[in-house]
C-alpha cells in the first residue's frame, strides 16, 4: 500500500511539473499552414423575397430594376412603373470558399442588405451566383434566410433587437467550380506561420526534426519553413501532413500591452517585464453644481420676482501612494500593484502610457 501512495504522489508531481509547459504549447495546425492551402472569397448580389412589408422602397431604383429584369427573363411583361418593392430586397451574399471544397459540397453564406430595406426576417434569398476575384461562378446560394432579429414599430415608437438587416444561411450556396489545387510533387512543402516569429520558426523546425530526424526541416525565415518529406511517407503526403500538424509547439511573442482607450479594456502578455519605477497615482475630483435663488419682493410693492443663478465648485483631489516596483516583476505582479494603489481602468491606461515615456517598460505598447 505504501508503494502504491508513492507511486501515485509520484505520477502527481510529474504531472504538476509537465502541465504547466504543455499548457503553452500548440499544434502546429494551430500556428501555422500549408502553403497555397487558404480560402477563398465569394461575392454575389441576389433578391430576397417574401418580407412582410420591410422591404427596400421605391426609391431604391436597383431594387426595382432587377426585379423587372427577373420577371423578363422568366417571360413575363410587366409595367416599370407599377412595380412595389415592399416585400423585396436587394442584398450582397458573400461566402467563404474552403480549399479542397468539391463540387456539389455547401458552405454557408453571409447575406447583406444593400438598400434601405428594414428587415430580412422571413425572407427568402432567391438563385444568386457567387464570383470569385477571376470573374467565374464558384457556388450559388438560394435559401431561406436565419436572421436573429427583430424590428416593429410605427411612426412614434420602433423596438429593434439585435441587427435585422443581415442574415445567415447555413449550407445554403451549392459549390459549382473547384478550385484547382494539387499537393506538391517535389517532396518538399513550405509552412507558413500565421505570426511570423524567429523563435517561433526555430523551435518548430527542431520539433520536426526531432520526430523525423535531422535535417527534415529548416527555417527560410521569420515566416516560413521548407519541409521535406521523409522516405517512409513518400507518396503518402497526405498521411506526412498529418501526423507533423499534430506535433505541438511552444509559440513565442512578442511582449506587448494593448489598450483601448474607448472600452478601457487593458490586455497584457505574460512577457511584459518592467524595470525599477515608482508610480504615483491621485484622483482629482470637480464637482460643479447649478442651484437658483429666488429674491421676492416685499409686500404691495411694484418689484418682480427674480431668480438669481448660484454656482457652487468643489474640487477634492485624493492623496497619492507612491508605489515602487521592482525590476524584472512579471504581469501578475504588475496587475496587483496596480491594484492595490486603486487604479481603475482608465487610470491604468495614463499610468502605462507614462511609465512607457519614462523608458522603464519592456514592450511594445499598442492604443487601439
Amino acid at each position: 500500500m505504501k508503494r502504491i501512495l508513492t507511486g501515485l504522489l509520484t505520477v502527481l508531481l510529474l504531472g504538476a511539473l509537465v502541465l504547466p509547459t504543455a499548457a503553452k504549447a500548440a499544434r502546429i495546425k494551430d500556428i501555422a499552414g500549408l502553403e497555397g492551402v487558404r480560402d477563398n472569397q465569394l461575392v454575389g448580389y441576389g433578391l430576397v423575397v417574401g418580407l412582410n412589408g420591410t422591404g427596400d422602397s421605391a426609391s431604391t431604383e436597383f431594387t426595382i430594376q432587377s426585379l423587372v429584369n427577373m420577371m423578363e427573363n422568366m417571360g413575363l411583361t410587366v409595367d416599370r412603373s407599377k412595380v412595389k418593392v415592399d416585400n423585396v430586397a436587394a442584398v450582397i451574399v458573400t461566402a467563404q470558399l474552403p480549399p479542397f471544397a468539391k463540387t456539389g459540397t455547401t458552405i454557408d453564406v453571409l447575406v447583406s442588405s444593400l438598400g434601405d430595406a428594414d428587415s430580412l426576417a422571413g425572407g427568402t434569398l432567391l438563385m444568386a451566383p457567387l464570383k470569385g476575384p477571376d470573374g467565374q461562378v464558384y457556388a450559388v446560394a438560394q435559401g431561406p434566410l436565419v436572421v436573429g432579429a427583430l424590428a416593429f414599430g410605427g411612426n412614434a415608437a420602433k423596438v429593434q433587437k439585435n441587427h435585422p438587416t443581415v442574415g445567415r444561411i447555413p449550407g445554403g450556396a451549392l459549390v459549382e467550380r473547384e478550385v484547382p489545387f494539387a499537393l506538391p510533387n517535389q517532396n518538399r512543402l513550405v509552412y507558413r506561420l500565421k505570426s511570423a516569429d524567429f523563435t517561433t520558426a526555430s523551435r518548430m523546425a527542431a520539433v520536426i526534426d526531432s520526430r523525423f530526424g535531422r535535417g527534415t526541416a529548416y527555417t527560410l525565415d521569420s515566416g516560413s519553413l521548407e519541409v521535406a518529406i521523409p522516405r517512409a511517407y513518400l507518396g503518402r503526403t497526405v498521411d506526412f501532413v498529418a501526423a507533423l500538424e499534430r506535433l505541438n509547439v511552444t509559440p513565442d511573442a512578442l511582449a506587448k500591452i494593448v489598450v483601448n482607450e474607448k472600452t478601457g479594456t487593458i490586455v497584457m502578455g505574460e512577457e511584459v517585464r518592467l524595470s525599477t519605477v515608482a508610480v504615483s497615482h491621485a484622483n482629482l475630483s470637480l464637482v460643479i453644481t447649478e442651484s437658483a435663488e429666488v429674491s421676492q419682493p416685499g409686500p404691495f410693492s411694484e418689484g418682480e420676482t427674480v431668480a438669481v443663478p448660484q454656482t457652487g465648485i468643489e474640487v477634492t483631489e485624493e492623496g497619492g501612494d507612491l508605489l515602487v516596483v521592482e525590476p524584472g516583476v512579471s504581469i501578475g505582479e504588475i496587475a496587483r500593484a496596480l491594484n492595490a494603489i486603486g487604479a481603475t481602468p482608465r487610470d491604468l491606461i495614463a499610468i502605462f502610457q507614462a511609465i512607457k515615456a519614462a523608458g522603464a517598460m519592456h514592450a511594445d505598447l499598442e492604443i487601439l
